[in-house]
């Protein structure tokens, strides 16, 4: 089993929670809770809607999208976190290579801290705004 602090270095490198402090991020940890998975389990099923994130603690996993590998996800990789925002339909299929720690977050747990956080929300839609110009950079240039 990973260490809390572990927890934190991973959940502090995702792009959406970057900004927020140890003490948001402890709030996160507390919410989510630690699966275990084995190789071969699937995470996410590309086209289905979205209702959790996973971020990888141990283990690897493929991404899958229209059936071509896309990325090999670690330890700190993370699958589905905009579908807290939105619970759209996932963009990928992703599939546990080994067997694997997860941490999983749900929209209703992460909603319930967007309410009783303060600031937290402005952080996450902040955090948000960099990744639609990241990849604006990278599709105009």
């Amino acid at each position: 089993m990973a260490g809390r602090d572990t927890y934190l270095d991973q959940l502090a490198s995702i792009k959406l929670f970057s900004a927020l402090s140890r003490k948001e991020l402890q709030r996160i940890a507390k919410a989510s809770d630690e699966v275990k998975v084995k190789a071969g389990h699937e995470l996410v099923r590309q086209g289905e809607v979205g209702r959790e994130m996973f971020v990888i603690v141990e283990g690897e996993a493929t991404v899958k999208r229209n059936g071509r590998k896309v990325a090999t996800l670690g330890p700190g990789g993370t699958v589905g976190e905009f579908s807290l925002l939105d619970k759209g339909p996932r963009t990928a299929t992703v599939v546990a290579d080994t067997d694997a720690t997860v941490l999983v977050l749900g929209a209703r747990e992460f909603t319930g801290l967007l309410d009783d956080v303060p600031g937290l929300a402005h952080k996450v839609l902040a955090a948000l705004a960099g990744v639609v110009r990241d990849l604006d950079a990278k599709v105009y240039g």
